[in-house]
């Protein structure tokens, strides 16, 4: 299942496109703070469409849907890699979020609760590897197809599980400076903890069952 299918959004084609949020700039507050979302998804995320764009501009054999370039990853230079990164992660993240958070319900919560036995402890597990994680990257919830069950691995830069055999992200939560530093500083613990505070488990959910059920 492409993210692009479920968000109903276009990927490749001609030209990649910078998504709309699902909610306005503000709508995170206080969690996250107004000025770092307008920076983050309008500048930040804005930049990687264009540097893809640009990367791909003469290459239109190439330009294909941003899950179909990471499973031939190899065949690309770093900066698409990079950019291509970027552009599918903050759309995946950007819906992992909400003004309105819910609760894990389903099959995903059961799975999570059949590895970890308690959320408090799948949550502790999934901080500790995000504070880990040297430098920028990511922090992912992961669904292994070789060993038919959940993982939490942590990846650099903007790489993503879709770039590794079998894996599936199902949670990611953006660990680079910019995504939390105007409010957490340099507490990058606190921040994780506020991610779970509006998480949108609704579209975890959602997505669990359609990428793995």
């Amino acid at each position: 299942m492409k993210l692009t299918e479920l968000l109903e959004i276009e990927s490749g084609g001609e030209m990649y496109s910078l998504p709309e949020l699902p909610y306005s700039y503000d709508a995170l507050e206080p969690h996250i703070d107004e000025e770092t979302m307008i920076e983050h998804h309008s500048k930040h995320q804005a930049k990687y469409v264009d540097n893809l764009n640009k990367e791909l501009a003469d290459l239109p054999q190439m330009r294909k849907p941003l899950e179909e370039i990471f499973k031939d990853i190899q065949s690309y230079n770093t900066a698409v890699r990079n950019n291509a990164g970027g552009v599918w992660n903050h759309t995946f993240f950007w819906n992992l979020l909400s003004p309105n958070p819910t609760a894990p319900t389903s099959e995903l919560k059961m799975d999570i609760l059949r590895k970890w036995d308690t959320m408090e402890d799948f949550q502790s597990e999934f901080k500790d590897a995000g504070l880990k994680r040297f430098g920028s990257g990511w922090v992912w919830l992961v669904y292994n197809e070789k060993v038919g069950g959940l993982e939490i691995i942590s990846t650099p830069n903007q790489d993503n599980p879709l770039m590794m055999d079998g894996m599936l992200p199902i949670i990611g939560c953006d660990l680079w400076e910019h995504a939390y530093y105007l409010k957490h500083k340099s507490n990058r613990g606190n921040w994780i903890d506020t991610f779970f505070e509006i998480l949108n488990w609704d579209f975890a959910n959602k997505w669990y069952n359609k990428v793995v059920k």
